[in-house]
């Protein structure tokens, strides 16, 4: 069975900050379904979107997975989650700092 949108995000923040590092919600989405958006800072400064990855993706159980988008700078982040919203505007965002996204986050890499 897959967790609500909301226990995931609140799963994810309590490791990140147990980690001692910093996350936050940015916009709350659908809390049982929602997709989920992760901008990820790392402490050099760069930046990386990760979105959710297609349902036929999803690990055994539901498992989340995700992608890492094409925003790279500030506004390429805004226009992708303008972009999202016009979609589907019950999304959510969590900014977390990290270099290693892939510690709290099931990565798929783009093999194209």
């Amino acid at each position: 069975m897959r967790l609500t949108s909301e226990i995931f995000v609140a799963a994810l923040l309590r490791r990140v900050f147990a980690d001692g590092g910093f996350a936050a919600v940015e916009r709350r989405g659908s809390e049982a379904a929602g997709a989920i958006f992760v901008a990820v800072r790392g402490r050099s400064g760069a930046l990386q979107l990760l979105g959710p990855a297609p349902q036929t993706m999803a690990g055994e159980g539901g498992e989340r997975r995700f992608l890492r988008e094409a925003a790279s700078d500030e506004d390429g982040l805004r226009q992708r989650l303008e972009r999202e919203a016009r979609f589907d505007p019950d999304f959510w965002v969590v900014e977390i700092e990290t270099e290693t996204p892939e510690v709290y986050l099931t990565l798929i890499e783009d093999e194209g």
